[in-house]
């Protein structure tokens, strides 16, 4: 099972709120908020290098290098943005900026990330997902159960059932090591825990 698939997104709406910035000029600030909200939307397959560092791509591939960089290509080639994103508390220092950033739709629906980006020469790039600000554990594991629902055959109905109890029962810090660790190593011992659970 690809790590990604909890991001998968579901419609391709664009919604950018106004921004109030701390620190920084209005044009960096804007910069900011278009570069999260085209990766977050954008299903171009060219943002993975443009709009992403490698690290990010990393994060949410759970590959390393290219092979990371081609699991980015291969979703936004398949997939939709999501639903809407909402930019808020964007801080820039230097060549350094953060933003929260709200989500509806795809596999974090209902939650809200600090995101993190670098400027890379003239071009602002996400880098990393640094934690959940606001966490629902019931919510993603309805979110993971949409997302798979729309992929039949991935995964069986008794391990997609386990998942979704798994991120039910989730804390923010085991949804963060899930999720964001840049490792599939977490994600692994659960579907490992669950493949070997007895049956109801």
């Amino acid at each position: 099972m690809r790590k990604h698939l909890l991001l998968l997104p579901s419609a391709f709406v664009v919604l950018a709120l106004a921004l109030t910035a701390c620190g920084g000029s209005s044009d960096e600030t804007g910069e900011v908020e278009d570069v999260i909200v085209a990766s977050a939307t954008a299903n171009d397959p060219v943002n993975c290098t443009r709009l992403n560092t490698r690290r990010f791509n990393e994060q949410l591939a759970g590959e390393s290098g290219e092979a990371a960089v081609e699991e980015c290509e291969q979703e936004a080639e398949e997939e939709e943005g999501l639903d809407s994103v909402r930019v808020s508390e964007v801080e820039v220092d230097g060549s350094d900026a953060t933003a929260l950033v709200a989500l509806s739709g795809g596999g974090f629906d209902g939650q809200t990330i600090e995101v993190a980006l670098v400027k890379n020469g003239e071009r602002w790039k996400m880098d990393e997902i640094v934690k959940f600000t606001k966490f629902d554990p019931k919510q993603l594991a309805r979110a993971f159960e949409a997302q798979v629902a729309k992929h039949p055959g991935e995964l069986s109905n008794r391990l997609t059932g386990c998942l979704v109890d798994a991120f039910a029962a989730s804390s923010r810090t085991e949804a963060e090591e899930l999720l964001l660790s840049g490792s599939s190593k977490a994600l692994e011992d659960v579907i490992e825990a669950c493949a070997t659970r007895p049956s109801a």
